[in-house]
């Protein structure tokens, strides 16, 4: 794929223009153009210069993205969104305000004096031929000033590729040699008087398309705050460390290896690793988690995170393109210059909506001319036509409620990859979760022990320390202070869903097969090499162990040697304190919850039951995974989220997957979502913020359909018989020029969705919780309060993160929490 900065297209036409020249060189399988983002992606073996050139042919100018900056700028840079200080919108704020200016002048030498009487110096009041000359001059200063719209409008006609601006340039050119033409029978003496000139019009077309032109661009440039707000998260210096000496340099001049410095209340700069020091890292710009992280020596942080407490050193392991940040940057920037299906409606129409308006507008002249009206009347009929209609609002409707949509997730710590998915996981009819890092904490622990043989500790750790299953590092966890192992270990294989095998060798050179893993795996040992499974004593103690070990909501583990069955291990993962809330959420949505997991079923139900799934899918492979996906989806669309690297096929084949931030690499490059934060509650944000992205780009496409049917009718005077409405050509512009401005703001409003909604976010800190029971006896308690929604209690950090629909009194939360017998800090 290969990405082009497209500039001077204003409108939908415009981006059908482009794509259907680009479509036509060969070797382009695939051409999507981005009208707010001005950036064009094109699929094919293809070269910059025939694409370039195909632009170019079309109208417009193109270069590479990127082109004449450096890798990490242009790879970790924003879309060229309009801003405050961009030269564009200085450059079209400085026009209107001249345009503006001399508008005026003429509306009071033309309406101000004919319609209301305003004096004019002298006796130029009764000079009407001077008059209008001095209309014709002002209207051609407007006309000069507001030049790009003709240049690029009849440049467009001239190749037979028409748009916005070729409307905009017909309708006042019209008005201006028809009104010339009057002005022409003024000085021949012939019937015609000022009532006929329309120079007034000429001018306030351009000026009343260029306000509205001006607040699409203010607000489009709001469009991308999120992201240019990421872009400035790094300082422009670093502190880095040479012989113990500090000194700071340009962060552009960091490199990997070196070592730098942050104090408390300092950005991070790039990616690292703390090698000394202890801290508080403030991560909300990139998870949306407001609650601070503590970090240690060997920790990794992240650019654009803040140090809040500590003073640390770290060695550099990322710069430029290759940190966390300019990572995220790219995913939100690129995903909002996808397009969406919906955008599919606009495109056909914008395709030829420019052709059918000038059409239109031919057409209302001609009728109106054949009833019989007058020249002048059925010319202000067609101009009406050709400003009212705005292929702008078409093309807008979609691409803006997509980039703020990516903006708000980006704050939440949610990456979309493709405007694709962020409007398909809204339509979902089933999630279902990973078990193991997704539901619980992936940080499981062993929790019983049943020993049939002696050898059980040390021949489990020395299996499970070779292995890279979480259960596996439970129990090397459980096991390295209580064993010190007499074994070598070779021939260790993994046996995926089942278990794991090895060869121990002692000191004396003695070999014994071990074996660990599922109770099925080890009942199904070949009973003619293992003598003991033959005996019925040992086989019902088997099934003795796993009952204990499963009542209790625990995976059991077993163990056995060629020559004796060794015993079980129950382990268990300790359920994220915000699963349940999380689950409770999806459902209120309409969304069928399944939990998918390799364990025992009666373990995936006591899980499941803690956290309120019904649908549980246990037992399962990781290659099952992927078949039970293809089996939900026959009921509809169904959304994937895991963390492991056994989740990826299930990630790939389910409509959308989503990986959550804290798995594997290979689970997030398998997805189609990101999720920073490692919260399931992000995924109930994520179908929540897909559902009104959806709807604000229906209204947006109901307000441009909406517009212009009725919009060009009445400008067009059809509905003058009927109930004599009609349409001022001045009037017509300015609501061409606010109703792209209409949409945009329409698409701002997720913005101020999201703010009011933090509003109602708290933090508080709470001593005396010791397990995840107190966290729920807490979440409880407090979820019993009026106002009070959802509760996220953590016991490690000693915090509680409230979600409030209202304000609540604050010793009201006080009593309730001391009522527990746990101490409110505040």
């Amino acid at each position: 794929m290969k990405k082009y900065t497209v500039n001077g297209m204003s409108c939908a036409a415009c981006v059908a223009n482009v794509e259907k020249s680009v479509k036509k060189v060969s070797g382009v399988s695939e051409v999507s153009v981005n009208l707010l983002s001005k950036s064009m992606r094109v699929e094919g073996e293809v070269s910059d210069d025939e694409i370039i050139s195909a632009v170019e042919k079309a109208g417009y100018s193109a270069e590479v993205f990127g082109a004449g900056q450096s890798e990490a700028t242009s790879t970790s840079s924003a879309s060229p969104v309009p801003s405050d200080d961009d030269k564009e919108y200085r450059e079209k704020k400085k026009s209107l305000i001249y345009s503006i200016i001399f508008s005026l002048i003429l509306m009071y030498f033309s309406m101000g004096h004919s319609m209301f009487g305003l004096p004019l110096p002298g006796n130029l009041g009764d000079n009407h031929i001077f008059i209008a000359i001095i209309q014709m001059f002002l209207a051609f200063v407007v006309m000069t000033i507001n030049r790009s719209f003709f240049i690029r409008g009849f440049k467009g006609l001239i190749k037979l590729m028409p748009n916005m601006d070729s409307l905009v340039a017909l309708g006042a050119s019209a008005a201006f040699v028809y009104s010339f033409a009057a002005l022409y029978r003024m000085t021949e003496m012939m019937h015609a008087s000022e009532h006929d000139l329309y120079f007034e019009s000429s001018a306030m077309i351009l000026t009343l398309i260029s306000v509205g032109k001006l607040l699409e661009t203010r607000s489009k440039g709001k469009t991308s705050d999120a992201i240019r707000g990421l872009m400035k998260l790094t300082p422009d210096t670093t502190r880095i460390v040479e012989n113990d000496i500090e000194k700071n340099i340009p962060t552009k001049s960091v490199t990997t290896g070196m070592v730098i410095a942050i104090r408390p209340g300092e950005s991070i700069p790039v990616d690292a690793k703390i090698v000394s020091g202890n801290c508080a890292i403030d991560e909300s710009a990139l998870t949306g988690e407001s609650i601070p992280v503590d970090k240690g020596i060997g920790d990794r942080v992240s650019a654009g995170t803040i140090n809040k407490d500590g003073y640390i050193r770290c060695e550099v392991t990322g710069v430029g393109a290759e940190t966390t940040l300019a990572q995220i940057i790219r995913l939100v920037s690129e995903a909002a210059e996808t397009k969406a299906p919906i955008a599919k409606i606009a495109d056909k129409v914008a395709g030829v909506f420019v052709p059918i308006v000038i059409l239109i507008a031919l057409v209302t002249f001609v009728i109106w001319i054949a009833v019989g009206e007058t020249l002048g009347y059925s010319l202000a009929r067609a101009v009406s036509v050709l400003v009212i209609s705005c292929p702008c609002a078409l093309g807008l409707a979609t691409p803006v409620a997509i980039m703020v949509g990516n903006g708000v997730g980006a704050k939440k710590g949610i990456l979309f990859k493709t405007a694709a998915v962020l409007e398909e996981i809204g339509k979902a009819d089933t999630v279902v979760l990973d078990k193991t890092g997704t539901i619980t904490l992936g940080d499981p622990r062993v929790t019983s022990v049943f020993e049939a043989h002696e050898d059980l500790g040390e021949m489990a750790y020395i299996l499970e320390k070779k292995s890279e299953h979480p259960l596996a590092r439970a129990v090397e966890i459980y096991h390295e202070d209580k064993v010190k192992s007499r074994f070598d270990v070779k021939e260790f294989a993994v046996l995926a869903g089942r278990g794991v095998t090895a060869v121990a060798v002692s000191e004396s050179g003695e070999e014994t097969h071990v074996f660990g893993g599922k109770k099925d795996y080890i009942r199904q040992l070949d009973r003619n090499i293992f003598t003991w499974i033959k005996d019925e004593e040992i086989l019902q103690k088997i099934d003795s162990d796993y009952e204990k070990v499963t009542d209790t909501g625990s995976t059991p583990l077993f163990f056995a040697s060629s020559e004796y069955y060794l015993g079980c291990l129950g382990v268990a993962d300790v359920i994220k304190p915000d699963s349940e809330a999380a689950i409770r959420e999806i459902k209120d949505l309409g969304v069928d919850v399944v939990m998918i997991t390799g364990d025992n079923v009666k373990t995936a139900r006591y899980i499941g039951k803690q956290v309120g799934v019904d649908n549980i899918i246990a037992d399962v492979l990781p290659d099952g995974k992927e078949s039970e996906i293809v089996k939900l989806q026959q009921n509809g669309k169904v959304i994937m989220v895991g963390d492991g690297i056994n989740d990826a096929p299930a990630l790939t084949r389910a409509d959308v997957g989503i990986a959550i931030g804290a798995g594997s690499d290979i689970a997030i490059d398998a997805a189609d979502i990101v999720i920073m934060n490692n919260s399931l509650r992000d995924v109930s944000e994520a179908i929540k913020l897909s559902r009104s992205v959806l709807r604000n780009i229906k209204q947006n496409l109901f307000w441009a359909f909406f517009y212009n049917v009725i919009g060009i009718p009445l400008a067009a005077g059809a509905f003058v018989w009927a109930f004599g409405l009609t349409l001022n050509p001045m009037i017509g512009a300015a609501a061409m020029g606010l109703s792209s401005f209409f949409v945009v703001s329409n698409a701002l409003r997720l913005n101020l969705k999201e703010d009011k909604k933090k509003m109602n976010k708290k933090t508080i800190k709470v001593e005396g919780m010791m397990c995840e029971h107190c966290e729920n006896r807490v979440k409880k308690t407090l979820e019993a309060i009026d106002g009070i929604e959802a509760v996220t209690a953590d016991h490690k950090k000693n915090t509680v993160v409230m979600e409030m629909s209202k304000d609540v009194d604050e010793s009201v939360i006080k009593a309730a929490i001391e009522d527990q017998d746990y101490k409110f800090i505040g």
